[in-house]
This record gives structure tokens, C-alpha cells and sequence, in this order.
């Protein structure tokens, strides 16, 4: 039963996840649509991520229900609450709409007051975007010394804090491996390497739905995009043959339309020109 008092199927709980821990490293994925989760969940993604707005929760609610039996994290962003009491709030509705836990890119005192009310909570560490002014722009974080100790001691307060796991993005692959083998938390590595316990990507990059540059901790095993760009090329070329066809009379044609019954016109001109005689 999940936190929001519905019965489901899923492919893992937390003890699960906890468990696994540098014995198996799993895969995880963040679909933007309907049909990319569908997708992910009948390849055999482990995990799932979805962002979700408290405020707009539609979208991440038609994702948790394309893949339902997937262990699926709801992604709050880093200004959608103020308070810890806000964070609680915003824990609670994404368990109801169907989370299996939430990340979020707080400090450890909302952390705190999420996990103290048994929402499972992932945190961010490393280069977290949204706050990547501090640490330089968007480029990778941990390669002095200072910072791989901050690094560190960020993850070790999550921890304290009560998460469960942690996002570690763009920092060197050895510092995670070190760090995730002195930690309890379960690490989601993105640009970190394969020393975490989970490998993380976007579906879009995974799937190549955009032009390049790709980012560099990136691959792509499908090029969407070029096919999209010719589907869109097939698109203009359709519609360019229906309007040359409908001005050069070729459409419709005869395969396309009803044929009146023998006598109906006749009859119905008798009709319409007696009417206008009277």
C-alpha cells in the first residue's frame, strides 16, 4: 500500500532499493510523456522519475498511471515550497497522486521535517542547476579538494536529515564510488560515473528527442529527432499534395464520395423547380 492509502503493484519498495545497495547497480530514467513511461516500463527501467508541481499535478499523475507497476520518485522543484511546513504539504499530495517518495533539491532542514513525516525524501548533491550559481555555472563539481569535502559533508548531512537516497549529478566518478561506498544512502548517479547505485539519465537523452550538443554525460541509443524531422517533412508534403489535388480536381474522387440513387436528383430538381415556379 503506498503512503497515500491506495493498494498497488510495484517492481520495488524502498527496503528493496536499500537492500540492493552495491550489490546490483539499476537503471532510472525521467519520461516527459505518456508514452516514453509506457515505453520505459515495458523495456524494464528500474525506476522512475517524473517532475511534479503541487500546484499542476496532471501531468505527473498520467505518467504514475502509464507506468504503474514502476517504482516512480516525484520531483519537486526548488521553489514550489518556502517552509518546512509547505515541504510536508507538497510531500503529502505527491504520495496521494500515486509517488513512491519525492526528491528535492532542499536544504536538511526541510529534509528533516519531510522524512520525520514518513515521506520517503531523495536529495541532490553535486551540481544541482537550479543553484549552480554558487558553484560556478553549469560544469562539474567536486574536482578540488575543498569541494570534494563539501560534496561529502553535504551528503553525510542528508543522511543525518533522514533521505534515503541521493541524486549525486556531473562530479568525478571516482569521488562518488568513494563516497557512495561510505554512505547508507542509496546513490542516483547522473554524470557521476558507474560508481553509484543507480544510473541516471533523461529519456531524452536516451532517446536523442533533441538536436545536438548532447550533453557530454550523455548517450544516445535513438535519433527521435532526425525521425521527427522527417515526419515533420512528411507533414508539410501531405498537406501540399491535398491542396494540389483538391484545386486540380483531383480530390475527391470518385472512390471517395456517395453516388446519389438512380431518379433522387430528378426528383429532387422536380421539387425545388416546382417550388420556385409556384
Amino acid at each position: 500500500m503506498t503512503l497515500g492509502g491506495a493498494y498497488a503493484t510495484r517492481n520495488y519498495t524502498i527496503k528493496h532499493l536499500q537492500d540492493l545497495k552495491g550489490k546490483a547497480v539499476l537503471t532510472e530514467t525521467m519520461p516527459f510523456t505518456t508514452d516514453e513511461a509506457v515505453a520505459a516500463e515495458e523495456a524494464g527501467i528500474d525506476t522512475l522519475k517524473v517532475k511534479f508541481d503541487p500546484g499542476n499535478p496532471a501531468g505527473a499523475i498520467a505518467i504514475r498511471n502509464a507506468a504503474p507497476n514502476t517504482f516512480m520518485t516525484f520531483c519537486i522543484g526548488l521553489t514550489k515550497i518556502a517552509t518546512a511546513a509547505e515541504a510536508v504539504r507538497a510531500g503529502y499530495d505527491a504520495m496521494e497522486a500515486g509517488a513512491d517518495g519525492i526528491m528535492c533539491q532542499w536544504g536538511p532542514e526541510f529534509i528533516r521535517a519531510v522524512s520525520d513525516a514518513g515521506i520517503p525524501v531523495e536529495a541532490h548533491a553535486g551540481l544541482v542547476p537550479r543553484l549552480s550559481t554558487w558553484t560556478g555555472g553549469l560544469k562539474a563539481v567536486g574536482k578540488t579538494i575543498e569541494q570534494a569535502i563539501w560534496i561529502f559533508e553535504q551528503i553525510q548531512s542528508f543522511e543525518a536529515a533522514g533521505a534515503w537516497a541521493v541524486e549525486v549529478e556531473v562530479v568525478p566518478a571516482e569521488l562518488l564510488a568513494q563516497i557512495s561506498s561510505r554512505t547508507r544512502l542509496v546513490t542516483s548517479s547522473i554524470g557521476a560515473g558507474s560508481g553509484g547505485d543507480i544510473q541516471f539519465m533523461f529519456a531524452e537523452d536516451i532517446l536523442g528527442n533533441h538536436a545536438p550538443p548532447y550533453p557530454r554525460h550523455t548517450k544516445q541509443y535513438r535519433d527521435l529527432y532526425k525521425m521527427e524531422q522527417a515526419m515533420q517533412v512528411e507533414r508539410v508534403e501531405g498537406f501540399r499534395d491535398y491542396i494540389d489535388d483538391v484545386k486540380g480536381g483531383r480530390f475527391p474522387g470518385p472512390e471517395h464520395i456517395v453516388k446519389a440513387p438512380k431518379g433522387l436528383i430528378d426528383q429532387f430538381l422536380a421539387a425545388v423547380d416546382g417550388d420556385q415556379r409556384d
